[in-house]
């Protein structure tokens, strides 16, 4: 089943599944970046799919991006 996702879905995921905080308002596909503010303060932008699929729900301090191979 496919999913709709909307602002109010993706804020009720990002608050149960992470100390990050949605400060986006709008949510227009998965290719949008949304914004984020990390736990530490630091602001950040991800697109839901990366945030929810690949687990980068911190900033790229708090969680470094992965080296590539």
């Amino acid at each position: 089943m496919n999913k709709r996702w909307t602002i109010e879905k993706i804020n009720d995921f990002v608050e149960k599944n992470s100390d990050s905080k949605l400060l986006s308002t709008e949510y227009h596909g998965f290719s949008q970046k949304l914004e984020f503010e990390c736990a530490c303060g630091n602001k950040f932008e991800k697109t839901f799919t990366k945030f929810k699929n690949k687990n980068q729900r911190k900033c790229d301090v708090c969680q470094p991006p992965k080296e590539s191979r």
